[in-house]
């Protein structure tokens, strides 16, 4: 099954020579007959660019929305996350490799379990789910597929919800943009090297990402992993912080636990303290929620109002404990609180 029974925009071009370029993300494949892409899931045929996943489900969870992690967006609530093979990037430490890394030779076409963008949607329903969630791998590389679900999944009254490293191209966000509730964006590190070395990209498109999403009306949080003495210096979390506060104080910012994975088992996993001391560097940046994760006892997990700093929505791991907010205001001052509420 490739692009032909999606309704998704062309998302590729005819160079000439028998070339066909891709325009999903920034790699911007140029490939002959037969030629995979690097996410190993795109391959031009007959002079057209057909998605060797589209509808292959290798992932399929119903997950609280926390997980993503999205903080400000349907509290407490539960998202059908969905997967195929595949992905842009190589990172050495994805801690998903096993479906984002295809092998050479890999048979991604016979991968997982076929279904149909009306399935996923009657899945999510069935959970209880308000939103679709295209995540584990980097949606992007099955865009047509994740289009079409979306599609569905606004008439269906259910949010969509990306989770993304962002390299996306502009006209891959302006597509999947009015579908869109809400996307996460990695930014993995304030280093260039980083990126080509350690994720074969480059940092620059990223930050474009962050910035087109949120002037196409998406609903943005950003997630940085922080790797002991790799991404974590003081320069750098403050220029992440720095850069977030210039589009808006209100972007919530996740710093992460790293925990060794695939390719990169040193150095061993992120102290509790480097995550509060990230934390405290982008509230003193400017930032108005900066979140821990992936570490227990960091005390960084709750949302605190803005204005007069009353508890809104206190959580526990992925669990929300007490909900003060109301009607996405404090109840406290009533400040509004910055998100997707209902």
């Amino acid at each position: 099954m490739g692009n032909e029974r999606s309704g998704a925009p062309k998302m590729w071009q005819e160079e000439g020579d028998g070339l066909v370029r891709c325009l999903l993300c920034h790699h911007r494949c140029r490939l002959r007959e037969g030629g995979v892409g690097r996410c190993g899931v795109r391959r031009a045929v007959g002079g057209e660019m057909t998605s060797l996943v589209y509808g292959r489900v290798v992932a399929a969870n119903i997950d609280p929305i926390e997980k993503k992690p999205l903080y400000h967006v349907l509290p407490g609530s539960r998202t059908y996350s969905i997967a195929t093979l595949g992905c842009n990037f190589t990172c050495r430490h994805c801690q998903n490799a096993a479906i984002s890394q295809v092998g050479e030779g890999a048979a991604v076409q016979r991968s997982g379990v076929a279904r149909e963008p009306g399935e996923i949607v009657a899945a999510a329903l069935a959970g209880g789910c308000r939103s679709i969630s295209y995540t584990y791998v980097e949606p992007t590389v099955f865009f047509e597929y994740a289009y079409d679900c979306s599609l569905l999944a606004v008439q269906a009254g259910l949010g969509n919800i990306f989770v993304s490293n962002g390299y996306m191209t502009g006209q891959a966000i302006d597509h999947i943009a009015p579908l869109l509730t809400a996307i996460n964006i990695d930014l993995k590190a304030w280093d260039d090297d980083f990126y080509r070395h350690i994720c074969g990209g480059s940092l620059q498109p990223v930050l474009d990402s962050i910035a087109r999403c949120r002037e196409r009306g998406v609903w943005v949080e950003v997630t940085t992993l922080l790797i002991p003495g790799v991404n974590d210096g003081d320069g750098e979390l403050a220029a992440i912080a720095d850069f977030l506060v210039s589009l808006d104080a209100n972007i919530p910012w996740h710093v992460s636990a790293y925990h060794p994975a695939h390719l990169m088992w040193q150095p061993g996993p992120t102290p509790a303290a480097t995550l509060v001391r990230a934390r405290d560097i982008g509230l003193a940046r400017g930032l108005r929620h900066v979140y821990t994760g992936n570490r227990a006892g960091c005390g960084g997990e709750d949302t605190m109002c803005p204005q007069c700093g009353l508890v809104l929505i206190a959580r526990q791991g992925y669990r929300i404990g007490e909900m003060r907010l109301v009607g996405g205001r404090c109840p406290a001052c009533g400040t509004s609180l910055a998100g997707v509420w209902q």
